[in-house]
């Protein structure tokens, strides 16, 4: 095949060659013209040697002069046709040799193998395109799926907060109403203490669980852990089984001056609630003077029956 194209390739060379040299001469004819000859009008000029010496003749007579005739044009002559150049033959070329059998089944085969590895390298690039085409889905489906995970994270924390802030704002109201309320009673009890007659001992009949104790030292740690009881206001957090035991330091009057939670296994909600109790008005101490204790220990228990066990 490549021994037919260079034998093709050198026919056109010569062929062009020798186009070019036939364009040069047919420019050349083109300039090349036969020069014509010089024809002027008039008669002819004819010159006579006479002998200056000599004695002149009688002038004659002058006769008129006969026109002249013009003479005839002399026809052009007509250019020699040139021969025409023959343009060279181009030189006959070898006839090219037919491949025998053999080459031929050569040439198919290659020609066979190379159309194959051009499909499979066709297919290779389709499997590798349809690759990076799958990779590319893949990774547009996790990025949407993070943000996704995201935007839901981001929801959650925002509620989360929301409930938090709600959790917040309801502990404060209940700590709010909780001082109201001590702030009132304490103003009642106080309007009370003012107006009614001062007494010696509590009444039997108030103070009193059934029990076998009749001293006074029971009767006020009764009066207290009543007192405490009614005002202790227990939160929905509470669990029961709760056993607690808050140290108490009090002051003449039955001011409360400080708190010890140290066996008080219970959260802050709880912890707040008993020290509301514990902080809402005075221990009782009226009437218990002989035996008042500066140092109390006061269980908190729920259910109530925790603490009789």
């Amino acid at each position: 095949m490549q021994e037919r194209r260079d034998n093709l390739l050198a026919i056109l060379q010569a062929l062009g060659l020798h186009l070019l040299l036939l364009g040069f001469l047919f420019v050349g004819l083109l300039f090349q013209r036969t020069p014509q000859p010089l024809s002027v009008a008039g008669g002819t000029i004819e010159a006579v040697l006479t002998d200056t010496l000599a004695a002149p003749p009688a002038a004659p007579r002058p006769t008129p002069a006969a026109p002249q005739s013009r003479p005839r044009p002399q026809p052009t002559p007509e250019p020699k046709p040139q021969e025409a150049v023959q343009p060279p033959q181009p030189t006959p070329q070898a006839p090219v040799p037919k491949p025998d059998a053999v080459d031929q089944e050569r040439i198919v085969r290659e020609a066979a193998r190379k159309a194959e590895d051009a499909r499979r390298e066709q297919e290779e690039r389709r499997r590798q395109e349809q690759v990076l085409l799958e990779e590319q889905k893949q990774q547009q489906e996790a990025e949407r799926r993070q943000r996704l995970a995201q935007q839901q994270a981001e929801r959650d924390k925002q509620l989360a907060d929301i409930r938090r802030q709600r959790e917040e704002a309801e502990k404060r109201r209940r700590l709010e109403e909780e001082k109201l309320r001590q702030i009132t009673d304490m103003r009642q009890q106080a309007a009370d203490a003012s107006s009614a007659p001062a007494s010696t001992a509590p009444p039997s009949d108030r103070l009193g669980n059934q029990g076998t104790d009749d001293g006074l030292l029971g009767r006020y740690q009764l009066a207290i852990q009543q007192q405490v009881d009614r005002n202790w206001l227990r939160p929905d957090s509470l669990r029961p089984g709760l056993r607690c035991y808050v140290g108490v330091t009090q002051m003449v009057g039955g001011q409360v001056s400080g708190l010890d939670f140290a066996r008080c296994p219970a959260d802050d909600i709880t912890r707040r609630s008993i020290e509301a109790a514990l902080m809402r008005e005075a221990l009782p101490y009226r009437g218990y003077e002989s035996v008042f204790q500066r140092k109390l220990n006061i269980p908190f228990c729920y259910p109530v029956e925790v603490c009789v066990r």
